[in-house]
């Protein structure tokens, strides 16, 4: 499914303002016109715009990326870093429609931050991948922005979740999904590699939040007789305290 360039505003306007979307049976073809209006809604501070990344611009992005977070030089994000995963992996306006997604914060004709997501056709799901601003602009709200692009997008294709992992070093991204009205449903042990300081490479803890954006109808809820007892006690804290299963869209 393709829409035109016309009815692009308005399908974007109705899937910003939605609170689940509708199932599909195959993948809704994202173009280059919805992602650019998704990019234009996106809800930064005054002053400040989203913009798709441009071929011309992945040196400084990758520079951005260097000098504000270094952590990334090791582990599952280190690809922001090398400009032939932008060629491979990234989606640009001149090239083919591709599963990675970067757009940048720009404030005039500056860059000052960017926020990158990967969609995985096969799990029908959005993984928010890497965030990061200069200090001077980190109230510009580019991480809430950019996880309601990938929202947007997600409801766009017809997928059934997004997802992201915060750091546990600071409270920043743990605000920001919660404040986009993200679950957290758990924290990983040793999920990825940072470098917690120049030469010292660890594994580290992460929080990981998601959000279901399919209908309640559309997710199979879980027999509690099949579960162990501490996996039931898991998922009851995560969820609710009670007897049935959470809907797809709850977020208390």
């Amino acid at each position: 499914m393709n829409a035109s360039t016309h009815s692009t505003p308005a399908r974007v306007a109705t899937i910003a303002s939605s609170a689940a979307g509708s199932p599909h049976d195959t993948l809704a073809r994202l173009d280059w016109a919805a992602l650019l209006e998704m990019t234009r809604r996106a809800p930064v501070a005054t002053g400040y715009r989203l913009a798709l990344l441009e071929r011309s611009q992945v040196h400084a992005v990758i520079a951005l990326i260097a000098r504000w977070f270094p952590d990334v030089s090791v582990g599952s994000a280190s690809g922001y870093l090398d400009p032939s995963f932008y060629e491979r992996r990234v989606w640009f306006a001149d090239g083919a429609a591709r599963d990675v997604v970067v757009v940048t914060l720009r404030h005039g004709g500056e860059m000052v931050g960017m926020f990158s997501f990967d969609c995985d056709r096969q799990a029908l799901s959005i993984h928010a991948r890497i965030g990061v601003a200069t200090p001077e602009h980190r109230g510009a709200n580019l991480a809430r922005a950019g996880m309601a692009v990938s929202e947007w997008v997600g409801r766009w294709m017809g997928m059934g979740m997004v997802y992201g992992m915060a750091t546990l070093k600071s409270p920043y991204s743990q605000l920001a999904f919660e404040r986009a009205g993200w679950q957290l449903i758990g924290i990983t042990p040793g999920f990825d590699r940072e470098m917690v300081e120049p030469g010292v490479v660890k594994r580290v803890y992460e929080a990981l939040y998601a959000k279901a954006l399919v209908a309640d109808g559309d997710v199979l809820n879980p027999q509690t007789d099949n579960m162990t007892q501490r996996t039931r006690e898991v998922f009851h804290l995560l969820f609710r305290s009670g007897g049935d299963a959470p809907a797809a869209n709850d977020t208390t």
